[in-house]
């Protein structure tokens, strides 16, 4: 679980976060907070997703090192390979790429990359890809077989009549192609 909230005081993110983070606890899911590694110390989350314009890795890390806890994954969002293998190079321990396919969940997108860069990407580096951007169900089993390590849905899911359902439909999915 990302915890993704972009808008709004810090003080009303960290109090919304911290139910996340028992609800995440609670249910034994892993929970990752987008861009603040303040936050993401203050409720012990397992991880910490960082935009190109965030803290440099090699800040994030030394700062987790002196913490001495939780979190202690990083993950970047990448548009391009190059970015993709500096992550890797700076000590990323995941990337998540895109927007693979055209998406609706930002008003000002990257260049959708396509299959064709989440292959290059997937085959550039050795940790894991998450492909994001205008994934849907019936499109998890071309992004696996890229090589992509998982996807990130935001839009197919906040958008459905029914979020649950469309949840394990997605978990489905992802377990059977896998």
């Amino acid at each position: 679980m990302q915890y993704r909230q972009k808008e709004g005081p810090v003080r009303e993110k960290l109090a919304m976060l911290q139910d996340v983070a028992s609800i995440c606890k609670a249910a034994g899911v892993q929970l990752f907070v987008d861009d603040h590694l303040d936050l993401a110390l203050a409720v012990g989350a397992d991880g910490v997703h960082l935009g190109q314009e965030d803290l440099p890795i090699d800040v994030a890390r030394a700062i987790i090192e002196r913490h001495n806890g939780p979190p202690h994954l990083i993950g970047i969002t990448c548009t391009t390979t190059e970015q993709a293998q500096h992550a890797q190079d700076a000590g990323a321990d995941y990337i998540g790429f895109g927007p693979v396919f055209p998406t609706a969940s930002k008003t000002n997108p990257a260049t959708v990359k396509g299959l064709r860069g989440l292959a290059e990407v997937c085959a550039a580096v050795s940790i894991p890809v998450i492909a994001i951007g205008g994934i849907t169900v019936e499109r998890i089993q071309s992004v696996l077989e890229l090589g992509a390590h998982g996807v990130a849905v935001l839009s197919a899911v906040t958008t459905a009549e029914y979020p649950e359902q469309e949840v394990r439909q997605f978990r489905r999915t992802v377990d059977h192609v896998s």
